[in-house]
């Protein structure tokens, strides 16, 4: 199984995946920016916090990375590499990985909203 196009709607936020098993799917930027590869990793044994206050990230750029996936580069400045397999995981198994991620974020107390920072000069 692979993927054969990608689509980016900015309008709605989302990335759509046309794979080549038929399936169609749409992942909002905020969920490839929460589940980057680099963001799923633990910390001296103990999971990290969930990635918070991602609502309103864009995705600036996609491009392919040679054998090993496609660079995804977020309007935060964070970019990652997420391979074909990861991204076809992500399709399959939206729903559950979505749900997830709202309960942590709601277990840990942090927020989706973005953040305003505001500095006094």
């Amino acid at each position: 199984m692979s993927i054969n196009q990608f689509t980016i709607d900015r309008k709605q936020a989302q990335l759509l995946l046309e794979c080549s098993d038929g399936l169609r799917q749409t992942l909002c930027f905020e969920f490839l920016r929460v589940y980057s590869p680099l963001e799923q990793t633990q910390v001296q044994g103990r999971k990290k916090p969930p990635v918070s206050h991602k609502k309103m990230v864009q995705l600036l750029a996609l491009e392919p990375v040679g054998k090993h996936g496609f660079r995804l580069h977020f309007d935060d400045g964070h970019q990652a590499i997420y391979s074909a397999a990861l991204l076809l995981d992500f399709a399959h198994n939206k729903a559950t990985l979505w749900q997830d991620y709202l309960t942590a974020v709601q277990q840990s107390g942090h927020s989706r909203e973005a953040m305003i920072d505001i500095k006094q000069v």
